[in-house]
């Protein structure tokens, strides 16, 4: 089974919850993660997916342009129907509480869904969602850092990793069954 987690990321608060993403994958029996950062993601690799989960910043509300390119980039996947029936979930970061997080990740599963792709979020009963509700998938809020910061930087906090390896293993689950 082969899970692609495919990210955005400027300042490494998304490249940390990418990873905690793709190590919840990979505690799936069988399962077969790669991690890229858009740069390095080749949109023709997910022929071979069977589960799919992106991730950027949010800006604004919505998705990071470096993502927003990539997936501009699946038209031919659309059109041939490379993604139908495969899992697709969504992370995201952004600096505020009331960033955009819960648009941004609707921004992120729209292209899914016009892909054909079985959604996975993340339910109400795990306890490191319960206060957060991100049932669109794991969207955490990192701090904006000034550079002049004397406070030791911390991307991400061991409850942000936790509602990463939930969605990541929930996408391997889902997709396991389905295979």
């Amino acid at each position: 089974m082969k899970i692609f987690v495919i990210y955005d990321s400027e300042s490494g608060h998304t490249e940390a919850l990418a990873q905690a993403v793709a190590e919840g994958a990979r505690q799936a029996e069988g399962a077969d993660v790669v991690l890229k950062h858009v740069r390095e993601a080749e949109v023709s690799d997910l022929a071979e997916a069977d589960a799919l989960i992106w991730g950027c910043p949010g800006h604004f509300g919505t998705i990071s342009s470096g993502l927003k390119q990539w997936i501009d980039k699946l038209g031919h996947v659309w059109m041939t129907g490379q993604l139908v029936g495969k899992v697709g979930a969504a992370f995201c970061t952004t600096a505020t509480v009331h960033g955009g997080a819960e648009m941004t990740l609707w921004n992120l599963i729209t292209p899914m869904l016009h892909n054909g792709m079985i959604i996975v979020g993340l339910p109400s009963n795990l306890p490191e969602n319960a206060l957060v509700g991100s049932y669109y998938g794991a969207a955490v809020t990192c701090p904006v850092e000034l550079e002049e910061s004397t406070v030791p930087r911390q991307l991400i906090s061991d409850n942000d990793r936790a509602l990463g390896r939930a969605l990541g293993a929930r996408v391997a689950e889902v997709a396991k069954k389905l295979k």
